[in-house]
C-alpha cells in the first residue's frame, strides 16, 4: 500500500494513452476482481482495461478496488500474475517516476551492479525527469539517489552520473555566446590532446540546456574532424564511454536511441523482455507515440509488427496494447 501514501505524480505527456471517456473506476474494478477470481486468471480483461487506461485512472481503479474488496488491487494482481506479463501490470501501476526509481534502485541491489540499466535511466532522463525521480525515490527508499550511486560506482563514470543527479531545476536557456567557446573546450579537451581531460566533458554535458547543447555539437564540427559520437569513441572506454554515446544519442534524437534500444533487444529469436518492457512502461505516457514512428523510419516495418514477431502469449497482448494501433 506504500505507493498510494506517496506523493503521486501523473505520467502525462507524448505517450499513447488518453484519459478512457466515459471512466468508470467501480465498474473496471469489479471487472478486475471477477477477472483475478475467474479460475486460471482472466488476462485478457486485466491487460483490456489496465493498458487502456491512464495513470492516474488506474490509480483510481486501485483505490475503488480496495473500497470494494478491502484488498490491495497490486498485491491481488501479483498473487493472480506471473512473469513478463506481472512485470508490465505492476509496473503500470507506479507514476513513471516510480517506475524509473524502482529500477533504478533494482540495477544498484546486490552484488554487482548492472551498469546498463543505470546508464539508460540516468542519461536518457531530462532534467525535469531526474528531479522527479530524485524525489520519489528519497519517498520509496528513504534514501538521497545521489549517495547510493556513489556508493555503487566508480572513477569518471561516477563523477558523471552524480553530476547528471545533481543538476539543477531544467532549464531551456541558449546561451549563444557561449556556444563557440563550449564547442572548442569540447575539442580541446579530448580529440585535440593526449588523453582527455574528462572533467571539462562531464562539466559542459551536465550543466548545459539540451537546446544549447545541440548547438554545441554542430559547432564542434567546425573543429574536430570527428563529431561528438565519434569523438567520444576515440577518447574514452568502458562505462564511461557508454554514458556519455546514451547522453548526446539523447541530445541528439531521444526516441530514436530508444527505438534502436528496442530494436536491439528484439534483434536474435527471442526478445530481451527486461529492456522491452522498461522502455515501453516507461515511456507509454511519455513519448512511445514518437518512440514508434521513429522505429518505423529507421528499421522500415513498426515496431508492433517486430514485437510480434518476438514476444508472445499475454505478454505480448499486453505490450501491442500499449503500443496502440500501427500507424
Amino acid at each position: 500500500k506504500g505507493w498510494s501514501r506517496l506523493r503521486l505524480r501523473g505520467r502525462g505527456g507524448e505517450g499513447r494513452e488518453l484519459p478512457a471517456v466515459n471512466f468508470d473506476p467501480d465498474k473496471d474494478a469489479a471487472r478486475i476482481e471477477t477477472a483475478i477470481k475467474t479460475k486460471g486468471v482472466d488476462e485478457q480483461t486485466i491487460i483490456d482495461i489496465l493498458t487502456k487506461r491512464t495513470y492516474s485512472q488506474r490509480r483510481d481503479i486501485a483505490f475503488a478496488y480496495e473500497r470494494k474488496t478491502k484488498k490491495d488491487m497490486i498485491s491481488a494482481l501479483k498473487g493472480a500474475l506471473s512473469g513478463s506479463l506481472e512485470s508490465v501490470i505492476l509496473g503500470l501501476m507506479k507514476s513513471t517516476a516510480q517506475f524509473d526509481a524502482t529500477e533504478i534502485k533494482g540495477s544498484m541491489k546486490g552484488l554487482g551492479t548492472d551498469e546498463e540499466t543505470l546508464i539508460e535511466l540516468l542519461c536518457s532522463r531530462s532534467n525535469s525527469e531526474l528531479v522527479q525521480i530524485k524525489s520519489v525515490y528519497k519517498d520509496l527508499f528513504k534514501k538521497e539517489l545521489h549517495k547510493d550511486v556513489a556508493g555503487d560506482t566508480s572513477g569518471n563514470f561516477a563523477k558523471l552520473l552524480l553530476a547528471l543527479t545533481k543538476r539543477d531545476e531544467p532549464s531551456s536557456v541558449v546561451d549563444y555566446g557561449k556556444i563557440d567557446e563550449d564547442a572548442r573546450a569540447l575539442y580541446e579537451a579530448g580529440v585535440k590532446i593526449k588523453g582527455t581531460d574528462v572533467a571539462t566533458w562531464i562539466s559542459i554535458m551536465s550543466e548545459r540546456s539540451v537546446p544549447h547543447l545541440q548547438k554545441v555539437f554542430q559547432k564542434y564540427r567546425s573543429y574536430s574532424p570527428y563529431d561528438m559520437q565519434e569523438s567520444i569513441v576515440k577518447e574514452v572506454k568502458g562505462d564511461l564511454q557508454k554514458s556519455f554515446l546514451v547522453l548526446v544519442q539523447c541530445l541528439e534524437n531521444k526516441q530514436l536511441y530508444f527505438a534502436k534500444k528496442l530494436n536491439e533487444a528484439m534483434k536474435s529469436s527471442g526478445a530481451k523482455e527486461k529492456i522491452v518492457t522498461r522502455i515501453i512502461v516507461s515511456r507509454c505516457e511519455v513519448d512511445l507515440q514518437k518512440i514508434c514512428s521513429e522505429f518505423k523510419s529507421a528499421f522500415g516495418k513498426s515496431l508492433q509488427e517486430t514485437i510480434e514477431g518476438h514476444t508472445k502469449g499475454d505478454y505480448q497482448k499486453a505490450l501491442l496494447s500499449l503500443c496502440g494501433p500501427a500507424a
